[in-house]
């Protein structure tokens, strides 16, 4: 291990040192791109210098950081971004120079389309493929349910992307399962991301800046999960004035303020929301609902100092949480707390650091208030990260490396019983571990139509101690048990996971891509639900369980029309899965201390096609998505060994999205979804035991649900432009306007009178559910 990570630095210090001989007679221009009214960086604006001597261009970091490098001479530089006005001015490269630059917004109509960050040309030429990069004010116009913005719905639009069901922010991402997707949050991991049983996604829009979803070819600074990656960031705050926005909904409001604490040097950034159901229910006369509770709020907050233009400081938090109980039943609450400290340092004109400590906390408690029978359980699961990534920039490389670490701790359930209670109290032991990682990777632009995105990521995990650690074999009896004590190494694994991308530019309009890689994944989620729950079960790599692994290959067509208006694009990947995890039939998870004796191992594969057809710029903007896919697992103590459709198999998805700009006031948009019935089982069989129905099953997953279908409206009325500072909106919308209902689940039961017979009841969440908001900036 040693040897290879001393390998790792030697080949960091040999390709910088190679570059920076190749550059020895050029000089850099570097600096930093923000928005000229608000201060905030600007990510992903096009940079080029074009003279003499030619022309190069880039586009700023993820921190809004440039750098380009050229022989002495005169140039005209231009600075672009969509929906802000183009800058040009003439600069004499006779030294390294720092140029940091302001971008006016435009006047003309943002192009409404979720690559809209980067040039237009960008789904083209860059070697990065399997990425979606979704505009923020895409968000404004898309029909939702109850009308709240929602990243993750939005999302689910794109191809490869499949929904966790009706209304649910959970997503499943080219035959990955939900826990498979790393989730950040300014860096932070969020490992339950939704509100209110999944109809809500933790995100609240007004407080995001970018959010880049990963879905193949995974560049090497993300690791840890199997599928893709959404890297969700939040604005830094108005360094420059005082404003204020907001949303009032029929279930919930939201506002957010933000401003200059120094002006030019620090700002800060504070954005709440909550619903307030549980005020209506105690409107309602029915008694039976007075007492019941039904809500959630969350809270993003960020303060940011620039000491100067090579130092900026930034410290970001998250906290949300929900509750819902039923009076004299149950309470249950879960929610999650984040908080990120970064510093930005600019070495030189070519070097970019950015450091990171990082902390998050995800927990739950469910309380049962039975008089006989009441307890409460809680269980958590915690991190501390610590990380450096860096950043080296040359016209034909942009070199990334960096390192990591990040300690884990799980506490699995504890269950306390009340004082007249039946119930034992139960507590089972932490679980802690030590993930490390160390990568790099280089953008290299071998010529005008080749470029390459390649790289290579080191993983370690270590379980650690304290603790008594058992081994068990196939039909889950320990083999062996072992106690260990405090930050003892009990198992430890090692892997490599290299990353390969490049695109060919046939010409302007058209470009082939490639991409091969592997991801780990060391923390799983055990769950019997077709999608995340609060209660959700998380465990590590073990002696038991071993580290998940997944090896994708994609290739792509790119290709596009009419200068860039429309865009077309086709991708087929194909993926094996390692180490996948299974529950045995009548498995027990939840506050089991031997739920590893529960588990399956096995295998998995996924393949498919994803069409992608959308048009940017207009009146009438849009696309149209369509993903056929398969998706299957194969574990020796299930289907007699063969493969069979994991729960989030489907075969087609269909996604149609249109906004129509009327003028400037009214703005139109609709979407259409179809896609197919998850798998799942059905009973085969029935037996009487006592006078009691008791089914039993054969094949996993052997089923299917019906398909479902779902039309949504909505239409967005701006505010008369006064010449203020003040405007508003009013948003309307209808979530399945067709009123179908939708299969959310299929229970078994006997007829009625008839118990030799069964009947299949289906549930359906919603039909026309109509929203109202209001929205407010000034």
């Amino acid at each position: 291990m040693q040897f290879k990570h001393t390998t790792l630095c030697l080949l960091v210090l040999i390709l910088l040192c190679s570059l920076q001989a190749s550059a020895q007679k050029k000089f850099t221009i570097s600096g930093t791109i923000r928005d000229a009214a608000t201060g905030e960086t600007l990510i992903g604006a096009s940079i080029k210098i074009e003279g003499p001597a030619g022309k190069v261009g880039t586009s700023t970091n993820g921190y809004g950081f440039y750098s380009l490098t050229a022989a002495e001479g005169t140039y005209t530089l231009s600075v672009s971004y969509v929906s802000y006005q183009v800058i040009s001015q003439t600069v004499n490269l006779n030294q390294n120079t720092n140029l940091n630059l302001d971008l006016k917004a435009g006047n003309e109509l943002a192009a409404v389309i979720v690559s809209a960050r980067d040039r237009k040309d960008q789904n083209v030429r860059s070697p990065q493929m399997g990425v979606e990069k979704l505009d923020m004010k895409l968000l404004d116009n898309l029909p939702v349910l109850f009308g709240e913005k929602d990243v993750l719905k939005t999302i689910q639009l794109l191809p490869g992307v499949k929904s966790g069901g009706e209304g649910n922010t959970g997503f499943f991402v080219r035959g990955g399962a939900s826990d498979q997707n790393l989730i950040l949050l300014d860096e932070a991991t969020v490992y339950n991301s939704s509100h209110l049983l999944g109809f809500f996604s933790t995100f609240n829009a007004d407080a995001i800046k970018t959010a880049d979803l990963y879905k193949g070819g995974m560049p090497s600074q993300y690791g840890g999960r199997l599928s893709s990656v959404l890297d969700v960031k939040m604005d830094d705050g108005n360094n420059k004035n005082f404003s204020m926005q907001g949303g009032l909904g029929l279930i919930s409001s939201r506002l957010k303020l933000e401003g200059p604490l120094i002006k030019d040097k620090s700002s800060f950034m504070i954005s709440a929301r909550r619903t307030y159901i549980d005020f209506i229910l105690k409107a309602v006369p029915d008694s039976n609902l007075k007492g019941n509770t039904l809500n959630f709020y969350d809270l993003n907050a960020k303060v940011n100092y620039k000491f100067d233009d090579k130092n900026t400081v930034y410290l970001s938090g998250y906290f949300g949480k929900d509750n819902i109980g039923i009076k004299d039943l149950f309470k249950n609450d879960w929610g999650n707390s984040t908080a990120t400290l970064r510093y930005n340092h600019v070495f030189n004109s070519r070097l970019f650091s950015n450091a990171s400590l990082i902390y998050n906390k995800y927990n739950y408690s469910v309380e049962l208030l039975d008089e006989v029978n009441s307890f409460t359980a809680t269980s958590l699961i915690r991190d501390f990260n610590l990380k450096e990534d860096l950043q080296y920039f040359s016209n034909k490389h942009t070199i990334r490396f960096g390192a990591q670490a990040t300690h884990h701790r799980i506490a699995p359930s504890d269950i306390i019983p009340g004082s007249n209670s039946s119930f034992n109290p139960l507590s089972i032991e932490n679980r802690y571990g030590l993930e490390s990682s160390a990568y790099i990777s280089d953008e290299y632009v071998v010529n005008p139509r080749l470029n390459l995105l390649y790289g290579l990521r080191a993983s370690w995990f270590s379980l650690l101690g304290p603790g008594t650690f058992d081994t068990y074999n196939a039909s889950g009896s320990v083999t062996s048990s072992r106690t260990y004590s405090s930050g003892k190494f009990v198992q430890n694994y090692f892997n490599l996971e290299p990353r390969f991308s490049a695109s060919f530019t046939i010409n302007e309009r058209n470009s082939i891509k490639a991409s091969y890689n592997r991801n780990t994944q060391n923390i799983h989620i055990l769950s019997n639900a077709a999608s995340s729950s609060p209660t959700d079960q998380y465990v590590m790599s073990s002696n038991n369980i071993r580290p998940e692994i997944a090896d994708q290959v994609a290739f792509g067509f790119f290709k596009n029309i009419s200068n860039n208006t429309f865009e077309f694009s086709a991708e087929t990947y194909y993926k094996w899965m390692q180490n996948q995890i299974e529950y045995k039939d009548a498995a027990r998870l939840l506050a089991n201390a031997e739920v590893e004796s529960q588990l399956l191992f096995g295998s998995g594969r996924a393949y498919g096609l994803e069409l992608y057809a959308k048009k940017r710029t207009g009146k009438l903007t849009g696309w149209i998505s369509y993903t056929l896919s398969r998706t299957e697992r194969k574990f020796n103590g299930l289907n007699n060994g063969n493969y069979f459709p994991a729960r989030q198999d489907r075969t087609h998805d269909v996604a149609l999205v249109g906004i129509y700009k009327l003028n400037k006031r009214w703005t139109f948009s609709g979407n259409y979804i179809y896609y197919t019935g998850n798998a799942v089982t059905y009973p085969a069989g029935k037996y009487q035991i006592g006078g009691n129905t008791t089914y039993y099953y054969t094949e996993r997953n052997a089923n299917r649900m019906p398909y479902t279908g779902r039309l949504d409206l909505s239409a967005t009325l701006e505010g008369k432009d006064t010449g203020k500072r003040f405007r508003s909106s009013w948003s309307f919308g209808l979530y399945n306007a067709l009123n179908r209902k939708n299969p959310y689940s299929i229970d078994f039961r006997d007829v009625p009178n008839d118990p030799t017979r069964t009947e299949a009841v289906q549930t359906a969440l919603f039909g026309i559910v109509p929203s109202i908001t209001w929205n407010f900036k000034f």
